[in-house]
């Protein structure tokens, strides 16, 4: 898979050489609905010899419609690409969601992103909008197209009678639900960033932990203890996870991430790593000394290695 990071207008030189099946989105998280929708388009460009070509942004509309500060996302752009990766896509375009690209009215939009990268089919969700959602939505579209493309629009996906959308994770996920949210995602969700130095209190009482700094405004899981996998290089080890405040020692740390991997003795500071969420095993405990703190690892490590 290519990708190409764009920053309005599309040049000539980023527009694809052959027709291609557009896939429409911002796709944070990827989740299952979302995987419909990709796997709809791929499938569509290799059943008419066509290359698949997904365009998303390279930050939520929300923060410069809405303007809205601190946004939380399930999948950083590395993610992302990742992830779509995994889906067949030939090619990825980051479109840079600056001020001057969101002022596009619908019809220039699809000028410049649909019919100059040579769609002859355009593929997006049945909520996906190019503007105001009234009169720029699936729709409209074929309006729009000038008969240069057929547009299929994907439904919404449910499971338990819910709707699959990322809205609807990240409040699992903040919400001591993070099986359920990845029931909706269709895979283990996750967090990656740089494991950096902490105070080594768990090193005292022998279960050391690797402190991770996450990457960018990613959605982090509610205050508890987990089960969690977190992968070093190119090996993924079993583990356990604290999200929390330190509340046993009274250390004013603000919110960590410590992570105990079994059976794991390197020195891994500075490495960057992934950290996959699988269950939520219980809230934050204040234990009166160390001695309360070590039975109740103990008996987190015994309950996370039964769950991995």
């Amino acid at each position: 898979m290519q990708i190409i990071k764009v920053k309005h207008p599309l040049l000539e030189a980023q527009r694809p050489s052959e027709d291609t099946a557009l896939i429409m989105g911002f796709f944070d998280g990827v989740h299952l609905g979302h995987q419909k929708v990709i796997k709809t388009g791929v499938e569509l460009a290799k059943k008419h010899n066509l290359k698949s070509v997904l365009l998303t942004f390279d930050r939520s509309p929300r923060t410069v419609y809405q303007h809205e500060e601190n946004y939380k996302y399930l999948s950083t752009m590395t993610r992302k690409a990742e992830l779509v990766k995994s889906l067949g896509v030939d090619y990825l375009y980051f479109v840079e969601f600056s001020d001057v690209f969101a002022k596009l009215k619908p019809q220039e939009f699809v000028d410049q992103y649909m019919i100059n990268l040579s769609a002859k089919y355009v593929i997006a969700g049945f909520d996906y909008t190019y503007g105001k959602k009234d009169i720029a939505n699936m729709q409209t579209l074929p309006q729009y197209s000038h008969n240069n493309f057929e547009t299929v629009t994907v439904p919404e996906q449910i499971i338990d009678g819910k709707k699959i959308g990322s809205s609807a994770i990240k409040e699992f996920i903040t919400n001591n639900e993070v099986e359920t949210a990845n029931k909706f995602l269709g895979y283990e969700y996750q967090n990656q960033g740089i494991i950096v130095h902490g105070l080594q209190r768990g090193r005292t009482i022998g279960y050391p932990t690797a402190n991770l700094s996450v990457d960018g405004a990613q959605v982090i899981p509610s205050i508890g203890v987990y089960a969690t996998r977190i992968k070093v290089g190119d090996n993924w080890y079993n583990s356990m996870t604290s999200v929390g405040y330190n509340v046993t020692f009274k250390e004013n740390t603000g919110i960590t991430i410590e992570t105990n991997i079994f059976n794991f003795d390197d020195d891994i500071y500075d490495q960057h790593v992934e950290l996959a969420w699988v269950k939520y095993l219980r809230g934050e405990v204040k234990f009166d000394g160390a001695e309360g703190l070590v039975d109740q690892l103990k008996l987190d490590k015994e309950n996370s290695l039964a769950v991995l």
